[in-house]
């Protein structure tokens, strides 16, 4: 576990890592523990277009999914809210950015080995694959920079939500 000191006082807690590395189960698990509402950017993402996220990427393509989701993350506004991203926001970086500014940002890592396992429902989950990429050259694509966005870092790997989100309330309170 990693983290870096916050210049500014915490108001959101942002999840971002991997598709499969539990952002949306950790975020409601998370705000649950801490009194905060719990936003799921998919979720908002899918209300707003009225389409499943897979839907969007087949139809328009990674680029336009791309663009829809760094819209959405613009128009968002939160307070006190725990954000469980899209794995794909942070090719966004006027998105993170956005978000950075209103909280702290933890990467869930996981490895290629553990993504790969829990990812049971690839061509129908939403995750953008441009055509020709792999699920190896997508996570070592975004590695990169889930690290350069992440004020804390928590390795998921072969530990349960609760561990991890055990993990992220000690590092909130360093």
């Amino acid at each position: 576990m990693e983290f870096r000191r916050l210049k500014n006082p915490m108001k959101n807690i942002v999840l971002i890592g991997m598709p499969g590395a539990g952002k949306s189960t950790v975020g409601v698990i998370l705000a649950k523990k801490r009194g905060m509402h719990f936003i799921d950017t998919d979720v908002v993402l899918q209300k707003k277009s009225g389409r499943l996220l897979q839907e969007i990427i087949d139809g328009e393509g990674p680029g336009a999914f791309l663009k829809r989701e760094e819209e959405m993350i613009l128009s968002l506004h939160s307070r006190d809210a725990v954000i469980a991203t899209g794995g794909s926001v942070v090719f966004s970086g006027r998105a993170m950015e956005h978000l950075k500014r209103d909280g702290v940002v933890i990467y869930l890592k996981i490895s290629f080995e553990e993504m790969e396992r829990r990812l049971k429902n690839i061509t129908t989950r939403g995750i953008v694959l441009p055509v020709g990429e792999s699920l190896r050259d997508m996570y070592n694509r975004r590695v990169p920079l889930y690290e350069k966005y992440a004020d804390i870092t928590i390795d998921c790997s072969d530990n349960g939500f609760e561990t991890v989100v055990e993990k992220a309330a000690g590092a909130l309170r360093t």
